[in-house]
């Protein structure tokens, strides 16, 4: 483990402005770290506490600090991402996911109703023939029922209700399959939905997990399908999940990690999508972008505290 002082001297925090509002912001902060083995990301969001937080910069130390492990494919298949938006501006977003064959589309937002799900979806449908939801724990288990019949055929449910116990009650009820997230991530126990029957498919993404290396290993374990997502990550984020992905011995469904699309700007030119794909390899942020794009003084020192509640937690 890196001595704290290291990890600060190395520090990069970045406000990155974005083309639509995602999971109620509209300026992703960042802090990144130039480590002696690359560069890592640590981007818990803001609500999250240290105990939680210190998975995210676990991360992101493992990826500044250690080797990555081998790709075994050099390319990933990417869903779209399509945000809570008009079923209107479902073009405007789909047109930057170029060739993409999966498209991910959020749900359950609040403050908008199931019709508005069911028109966004159509309009998806009609571009992207595989359409996969996502409601982040949003539903009951009667509105997660209601809603599969509704929105026509999924590819899967994404997290349609909070708890391992209504994931379980819904997968009987419905013959659409049930993906686990958050009930993966922030878990005691990662495999609690396969012990209780409760998901089809598991949807790991690396820094809320811990770093690559704890990603891989629950994919080894978890015994059921995995989709390796972003959680609104940098290109240094994005890179991480791609080498992630690239491990796995088996990769059945497209990966959530085409988001790079929702900023405006970015720390670095990432390869454009090519045929729904998106190449695997190491990202170098741009100096002129990291000054460009820094978060002002007293973010930066908000990160900077942040990291020090965090570091005492990390795994040593």
């Amino acid at each position: 483990m890196p001595p704290l002082d290291d990890i600060l001297d190395r520090l990069h925090v970045v406000a990155l402005p974005m083309r639509v509002k995602f999971r109620g912001i509209t300026v992703r902060e960042l802090a990144l770290i130039d480590g002696p083995s690359g560069w890592g990301e640590f981007g818990a969001f803001t609500e999250y506490q240290p105990e939680e937080a210190a998975h995210w910069l676990a991360s992101a130390v493992e990826s500044a600090y250690q080797p990555l492990p081998q790709p075994i494919r050099d390319r990933i298949p990417i869903n779209a991402t399509v945000p809570a938006v008009g079923a209107g501006r479902v073009p405007e977003v789909l047109a930057r996911f170029p060739g993409a064959k999966t498209a991910k589309v959020k749900v359950a937002e609040p403050g908008q109703h199931l019709a508005d799900d069911v028109a966004r979806v159509e309009a998806v449908r009609a571009l992207i023939p595989t359409v996969r939801v996502d409601a982040n724990g949003g539903w009951t288990i009667e509105q997660a029922e209601e809603a599969a019949k509704a929105l026509g055929p999924l590819e899967y449910l994404e997290q349609p209700c909070a708890t391992v116990a209504e994931l379980a009650e819904l997968r009987r009820r419905t013959d659409t399959p049930i993906a686990a997230d958050e009930s993966i991530r922030k878990a005691d126990d990662p495999f609690a939905v396969t012990k209780a029957g409760a998901a089809d498919i598991a949807v790991l993404k690396v820094a809320p997990l811990g770093g690559i290396s704890k990603l891989l290993d629950i994919a080894g374990q978890i015994g059921i399908p995995v989709v390796v997502s972003s959680a609104i990550d940098s290109a240094v984020g994005i890179a991480a999940g791609l080498r992630a992905a690239a491990a796995l011995p088996d990769l059945q469904h497209a990966c959530g990690l085409g988001t790079g699309s929702l900023f405006i700007e970015d720390v670095a030119d990432t390869p454009p999508q090519h045929d729904g794909y998106l190449p695997v390899q190491s990202i170098k942020p741009d100096p002129a972008r990291l000054h460009a794009l820094a978060a002002p003084p007293d973010r930066r020192q908000w990160w900077i505290d942040r990291i020090k509640a965090c570091h005492p937690l990390l795994p040593r």
